[in-house]
């Protein structure tokens, strides 16, 4: 494995990636938008992204006014990759219904999978309510943040967020790598080593650890994390990603996936 000649190039890899992600190597991928955020598909459907794009689609199609129905259509192009429409249908849906907020989160999070993310972190804000705090929302506007190089500000998020939610490991996540992002590593690793020791850490918590580990030359060790208690062929190819992701001379294309990290699609 070939560390990289710079924290910098594995710093722009990692600034496209805070918002939308993709699991390593066959990995699952976020979720949609949960809990106080948005509304749930109201069918079988949801079992089949595809094929809940296609039932939604008909039912906005039929009837584009209805908010549950641009909620619910625009979740599922977006569990199916179309971004850019499902943005657009959220951005209509919120205009027909400025005070919706699950709307507002919900196009905010399209946004972000876009990489428009002032227009992602000004939707989210609309979303908020000061007096009824969602820590979601406030996680999601802190890694907005980051996009932007705005990291002092976006820490500020998180530590709201984990006023709300103490020990949350999304949260922590998304503060590890905030903190990767300025290149102060042993605080990044410190704090997604909390992460990942909460019972409620997913993969993605053990992938952006196996990443920072390796940024600091610990290969092996930053091996160990992203293969533990994986099936062999998923361990390989989690393996293969991070070697790839620590060797990578130039950061991706924006609007490429790379990092795994939980965000507003947190568990709760």
């Amino acid at each position: 494995m070939r560390q990289p000649s710079s924290l910098a190039r594995l710093s722009a890899t990692a600034a496209v990636a805070v918002i939308f992600a993709a699991g390593l190597g066959g990995c699952q991928t976020m979720s949609d938008v949960t809990g106080a955020l948005s509304s749930k598909p109201q069918t079988s459907a949801d079992a089949d992204p595809r094929r809940s794009a296609e039932v939604f689609g008909e039912r906005y199609r039929a009837n584009p006014k209805d908010a549950d129905t641009a909620l619910a259509y625009g979740q599922a192009l977006r569990a199916t990759g179309q971004r850019s429409q499902a943005a657009a249908v959220l951005e209509q849906a919120t205009i027909a219904h400025p005070g919706n907020k699950a709307l507002l989160a919900a196009y905010g999070r399209a946004l972000a999978d876009n990489g428009n993310f002032q227009e992602a972190f000004d939707a989210l804000s609309r979303a908020h309510s000061p007096d009824n705090p969602d820590w979601r929302i406030l996680s999601v506007q802190g890694a907005a943040l980051d996009q932007l190089g705005r990291h002092d500000e976006a820490r500020a998020y998180y530590a709201s967020a984990l006023k709300i939610v103490p020990g949350e490991p999304s949260v922590l996540s998304n503060l590890g790598l905030s903190y990767m992002l300025s290149k102060d590593l042993p605080k990044a690793e410190a704090t997604l080593r909390e992460a990942y020791g909460s019972t409620k850490a997913d993969a993605r918590v053990r992938q952006n650890l196996g990443l920072v580990v390796g940024l600091q030359g610990r290969f092996a060790e930053a091996e160990s994390i992203v293969k533990a208690d994986l099936p062999p062929d998923q361990a390989a190819a989690n393996v293969t990603y991070l070697k790839q992701m620590l060797s990578q001379k130039d950061g991706p294309r924006p609007g490429a996936a790379k990092i795994p990290m939980a965000s507003l699609d947190a568990p709760h």
